[in-house]
């Protein structure tokens, strides 16, 4: 019986890095350098897989929409998105942060309507929501260290890794809105029409997931 077509979508920069060990490990593997092509879609040591390199935000727009069958983003880019028409049947765990709301060191508590800048506006509105604080949401792509700083906002609601950027621009975290690490995502339809070809891809990543733990741990000791 031959295979159908089977397209999965990466997430650009150090996803990206992260993801290709881990399914050349589950034995998906380009069949060109990703990171010298200017080219966007690659094949891979199976005639039937192709990978397709885009934005971390886009992926999930494409897996929802049936341009790719599955796909590879962060945690954060999937609350932002809201996962409809989407399975999330592996946690990868890896590109591993957390999603905090920060603010400037000491900062007042504030009693009224609060500006927050982000570029997660759905996660924002939906934390404070639960908090019940009514917020104004100002949306920035990038440096949102800078708004409190320069009094464009009273906190942000950003990515935290080590916390050092933070610090050195004179803010601390507050609140803690969820874990991130990066997950495979399926589309219902795809699932549903690809099953055959797709779990056994899930069966070997998970299995590659279990190994690399299971290497980190006996490494720890």
């Amino acid at each position: 019986m031959k295979k159908e077509q089977l397209t999965i979508a990466l997430s650009k920069g150090r996803i990206l890095k992260e993801t290709l060990p881990l399914l050349e490990s589950a034995n998906i593997i380009p069949t060109e350098d990703i990171y010298s092509s200017r080219k966007l879609i690659f094949d891979t040591n199976h005639a039937n897989i192709k990978l397709v390199v885009i934005r971390a935000t886009d992926v999930p727009t494409y897996v929802e929409y049936g341009g790719a069958d599955m796909g590879i983003a962060g945690k954060d880019v999937l609350m932002e998105h809201g996962g409809k028409g989407l399975y999330e049947p592996l946690d990868l765990q890896i590109s591993k942060c957390k999603l905090m709301v920060a603010g400037l060191k000491d900062a007042p508590s504030i009693q009224g309507r609060m500006r927050v800048a982000t570029k997660f506006v759905n996660v924002a509105k939906n934390y404070f929501a639960s908090q019940g604080q009514q917020i104004d949401v100002i949306k920035l792509y990038g440096a949102m260290e800078l708004a409190p700083i320069m009094g464009l906002a009273d906190r942000i609601v950003d990515i935290v890794d080590t916390g050092n950027t933070l610090i050195a621009n004179g803010l601390e975290p507050m609140d803690f809105i969820a874990d991130v690490s990066s997950r495979l995502v399926v589309g219902q339809a795809s699932m549903k029409l690809k099953y055959r070809q797709i779990q056994p891809i899930l069966d070997m990543l998970s299995d590659a997931i279990d190994k690399r733990n299971e290497l980190a741990k006996s490494d720890g000791k």
